[in-house]
C-alpha cells in the first residue's frame, strides 16, 4: 500500500525495541508483539525506550504494555450449547469467525485493511489467511453463505490491486509471500452458485496474480530460477519464495535460534528457505528438510514442489475457460498452452512410475525428491493426472496414506507437525474431490468419513473444531510445530460442511 509506513519504521516489527520484546520473550508466542497497536507516535515510543532502557529498575513488559495495544483472545471459541451436533457447533462458529470490513484500521496497525467481511481462522489468527480462505469458502457455500463468499472474493481482489498479489495473510509483515494460489479456486465456488457473470470483473487480477508467481521467467536459460520461477529444460515450473531473507517479524525468536550456528553468509538462504515453507502452507514438514528431524536442513526454494504446479496448472485451465466465454480468444490460448506445457513438464519431471504417484522436483540437483508427501494427490485435484496415473496415485493413497482417522500428510515421523501422523482440513479435501474428479468414488467417500469420524471424536472430547488431527490415532490430540494446537478452526469447519454437501453424508 502507497500511503503505509515502509516495515522498518514499524516499532512492532523492526528496530531495538522490537528486538529486545522478542530476544526477551515478553510474549509467549512471537506473533503476540508484531500484532499489537502503537497507542502513541512510533517516535515518541522510539524515544522514549531510547531513555528508559538502562534504567536500573526498567520493566520491558509494563513499558510494552504502556505504549502498545497488545490483541485480546477474541477468537477463542465461545460457549455455544452443550448438546449441540458438531455440523451445527460448525454453523454457530461461522459467525464467531467473521469480521466486519476494516473500516478504520490506524496507520501503525500491521493489519491490511479489507474492504469487505472476511473469516479468520481462529485461535493466534486473527487475520484472513490465504489458502484458509478458500476451503473455509466452500464451506460457507455449502452452508448457503454465498454472499460471504462474494466479499471475500472481493477482499482477495482488493489485495492483489493494492499489493500485487494475495499475501499469505492479511498483514504487512506477509507481503513479501504468498500462499498456494487458489483464488480462481474461490471464484470456481462463486461461478457455480452464481454464474460467469460473477467471475468475470476478476479476471484481469486472477491474470496479475499469475504474472507475480512468473515474475522474470521470460529471461531464464534451462536450469536457472528467479524468485518463484525456474526454467526447467525449457519449461517454466514453479517454487516457493519469499522476497526477504530475514528472520520472520512473527518467529523472530524462533529462527535466530536456528540461525546461530550458521556462518553469517550462510543465514539468507536458511531464512528464506524458512518464509518459503510458510508461503508453501506447509510449515513446516520433513518434505522440505534434508534431515527430517532438523529444520535447520531445510532447502524449501531447491524443490519444485508438484502441488503448487498442480495448483498453477488448474489456474491456468480456469483462465483459459474464462477468457474464451469472456471473448478474448488470444488469452485464452495462451493460457491453453502455459497449461499445456506445465502439465508435460510435470508428468516428465515429477512422477514415479515404480511407485506410482507424483514427488517433488529437486531442481538443483536434477533429481526426483525421495519423500511420498499427500501432494500427489494435487494433480487429481486440478486435472493434470491422466486416467491410468489417477488411478495408481488412488492406489497408492489406499495402501499407503489411508490411517483410521483420515489420510496421513506424510509417511515420516518426525517433530514437525506437517507430518506423520497428522491430518489436515486441506488436504483431506484436495484428495476426496481429487479421487471424486477421476470416478474413484468409494475411496473417495472412505476418506471423507474416515475424517470426519477423527474431526467428531475430538469435538466430543473438547467441544472444539481443531487445527489439525492425529489420524493415526483420532483420541489423541495432535501435536509437532513451532505453536499450540489451535481452535476455531476456519478451513476444518469449512471442509466439513464442503464434504456433507459434496457426498451427501449426514452429521
Amino acid at each position: 500500500m502507497s500511503d503505509s509506513p515502509p516495515i522498518d519504521r514499524y516499532p512492532q516489527l523492526s528496530g531495538p525495541l522490537y528486538r529486545a520484546v522478542q530476544r526477551e520473550g515478553v510474549f509467549d508466542d512471537s506473533k503476540t508483539f508484531v500484532d499489537c497497536v502503537p497507542r502513541v507516535d512510533p517516535a515518541v515510543i522510539r524515544e522514549r525506550f531510547r531513555a528508559r532502557r538502562d534504567d536500573a529498575d526498567f520493566d520491558l513488559d509494563a513499558f510494552v504494555r504502556e505504549h502498545f495495544d497488545v490483541p485480546s483472545d477474541e477468537t477463542e471459541t465461545p460457549d455455544l450449547p452443550a448438546d449441540r451436533t458438531m455440523h451445527e457447533h460448525v454453523d454457530l462458529l461461522w459467525d464467531h469467525l467473521t469480521r466486519p470490513a476494516d473500516a478504520d484500521v490506524d496507520r501503525w496497525d500491521t493489519r491490511l485493511p479489507l474492504p469487505r467481511r472476511y473469516v479468520v481462522p481462529g485461535g493466534r489468527f486473527r487475520e484472513m489467511y490465504y489458502w484458509d480462505t478458500y476451503f473455509t469458502a466452500e464451506g460457507l457455500a455449502a452452508d448457503g453463505r454465498v454472499d460471504l463468499v462474494a466479499d471475500l472474493a472481493e477482499d482477495y481482489a482488493s489485495l492483489v490491486d493494492r499489493v500485487g498479489h494475495v499475501p499469505n495473510g492479511a498483514r504487512r509483515y506477509f507481503r513479501s509471500r504468498s500462499q498456494p494460489p487458489l483464488f480462481y479456486r474461490l471464484l470456481a465456488v462463486l461461478e457455480h452458485e452464481r454464474g460467469f457473470a460473477a467471475v468475470e470483473p476478476y479476471l484481469d487480477r486472477l491474470d496479475a496474480e499469475h504474472d507475480y508467481w512468473l515474475d522474470g521467467a521470460t529471461d531464464l536459460d534451462a536450469g536457472e530460477a528467479h524468485r518463484r520461477a525456474v526454467n526447467v529444460d525449457g519449461t517454466v515450473l514453479n517454487r516457493y519464495w519469499d522476497d526477504r531473507p530475514e528472520p520472520r517479524p512473527e518467529s523472530y525468536r524462533e529462527d535466530r535460534e536456528l540461525a546461530a550456528d550458521f556462518d553469517p553468509d550462510e543465514r539468507p538462504k536458511f531464512f528464506r528457505d524458512v518464509r518459503a515453507a510458510c508461503e508453501s502452507g506447509w510449515d513446516f514438514s520433513s518434505r522440505w528438510l534434508a534431515d527430517p528431524d532438523d529444520l535447520r536442513t531445510i532447502r524449501t526454494t531447491d524443490l519444485v514442489p508438484v502441488d503448487l504446479n498442480a495448483f498453477l496448472f488448474g489456474m491456468e485451465t480456469h483462465l483459459a475457460e474464462w477468457f474464451r466465454e469472456a471473448g478474448e480468444a488470444d488469452r485464452a490460448s495462451e493460457y491453453d498452452r502455459r497449461a499445456a506445457e506445465r502439465r508435460e513438464a510435470v508428468e516428465a519431471h515429477c512422477w514415479v512410475s515404480e511407485r506410482g504417484t507424483y514427488v517433488d522436483y529437486d531442481w538443483r540437483r536434477d533429481e526426483r525428491a525421495e519423500r511420498e508427501t499427500l501432494a500427489c494427490a494435487a494433480p487429481l485435484f486440478t486435472g493434470l493426472a491422466s486416467d491410468d496415473r489417477a488411478a495408481a496415485v488412488a492406489d497408492r493413497l489406499e495402501s499407503a496414506f489411508l490411517q483410521e482417522g483420515g489420510l496421513v500428510t506424510t509417511l515420516a515421523d518426525s517433530p514437525e507437525q506437517w507430518d506423520w501422523p497428522n491430518g489436515w482440513a486441506p488436504l483431506q479435501y484436495v484428495a476426496v474431490r481429487g479421487l471424486q474428479r477421476y470416478g474413484h468414488d468409494d475411496l473417495a467417500r472412505e476418506v471423507a468419513e474416515r475424517w470426519l469420524a477423527a474431526n467428531r471424536a475430538q469435538f466430543e472430547r473438547t467441544g472444539k473444531m481443531l487445527e489439525k488431527y492425529d489420524v493415526v490415532d483420532p483420541e489423541s490430540a495432535a501435536g509437532g510445530g513451532e505453536y499450540e494446537l489451535q481452535d476455531g478452526f476456519g478451513w476444518t469447519n469449512g471442509v466439513v460442511s464442503a464434504l456433507r454437501r459434496d457426498l451427501d453424508l449426514g452429521e
